[in-house]
């Protein structure tokens, strides 16, 4: 499983409208950025109280990426 395929299935089973999460990921040399777009009604799910949830998600794929040798970023857009 990739990370972009990773973020996609962790938000899936967090928001109400699974439909509308899109997972997009921008590659570089050494960087990956994953953006994540959810319904606005969905945002504070995915967010958490205080960023837990992000920081959870963002824990996850950073502990994942070390297997791929590459550095990732989660960006949840609005």
């Amino acid at each position: 499983m990739g990370l972009k395929e990773l973020v996609h299935t962790i938000a899936v089973d967090l928001v109400d409208k699974p439909d509308q999460v899109v997972v997009s990921e921008i590659a570089t040399d050494n960087n990956t950025v994953i953006e994540l777009r959810v319904a606005q009604s969905d945002i504070g799910k995915v967010i958490g109280k205080e960023g837990r949830t992000a920081q959870s998600m963002r824990t996850i794929l950073s502990a994942a990426s070390v297997k791929l040798g590459r550095r990732v970023h989660l960006d949840i857009l609005d």
